[in-house]
């Protein structure tokens, strides 16, 4: 037995029997909503009260602007004094300065003094050569290289003596134009120059200076 092919329909007569009472219901529902007669009107009445009200308080009295002041018309007149004030000018007592005498030099107390003597003087004398300035260089200071390059030219130069008339030192014044001229100048003069020391104006031995100069030349 197949239950596949089976379906349930309502029949028509079930279908208005149920309409009929959904039908019923609803009738019995609104029938129970209807409100009939009338609503009367509710008026609420409230009693009024007269309650008293206390007055506001006073106002402050406004102050009083001040007045100004009055000048008083009172003159106060000063009482004069009895008598004029007069400032008498300051008053100063000189005494006349007495100055006293110097006491007058008595015999045997005085101060012998020496009175300057006359002292001997001397003109200052300065250092003199104790040998030949024309033997402190000779031709064979002349190397055969600076006469082959023809050096020539005239040194000039300054010598410091000292007290005990040694050559202390040399400054070349005067350039020949060639720096190994120049130095021979000084070195060969200072090594073989003899000096009598400067003196002063007492006499003694001073130091001082010695100015020269030396001429190299192509010998002929």
């Amino acid at each position: 037995m197949s239950y596949v092919d089976h379906s349930h329909r309502p029949s028509p007569a079930s279908m208005a029997a149920v309409i009929g009472v959904h039908a019923a219901i609803g009738a019995i529902l609104v029938a129970g909503l209807t409100v009939t007669g009338t609503v009367p009107d509710i008026v609420t009445r409230i009693g009024a009260t007269n309650i008293p009200v206390a007055p506001p308080p006073p106002k402050p009295p406004e102050p009083a602007e001040p007045r100004p002041a009055q000048p008083n018309d009172t003159v106060i007149h000063a009482p004069k004094p009895a008598r004029d004030l007069v400032i008498a000018e300051p008053r100063f007592e000189t005494a006349p300065l007495i100055i006293p005498p110097l006491p007058s030099p008595r015999p045997g107390l005085g101060l012998d003094l020496p009175k300057p003597g006359v002292v001997p003087g001397f003109d200052p004398v300065a250092p003199k050569p104790r040998n030949d300035p024309a033997a402190w260089l000779s031709a064979a200071d002349y190397r055969p290289a600076w006469m082959r390059r023809e050096m020539t030219g005239l040194a000039r130069f300054r010598l410091e003596i000292a007290a005990n008339g040694r050559v202390t030192g040399c400054t070349v014044t005067g350039s020949t134009g060639h720096a190994q001229l120049d130095t021979a100048t000084c070195r060969l003069v200072a090594k073989r120059a003899r000096f009598e020391p400067a003196r002063g104006a007492g006499g003694e031995a001073v130091a001082g200076r010695y100015d020269g100069a030396v001429l190299w030349q192509l010998p002929e």
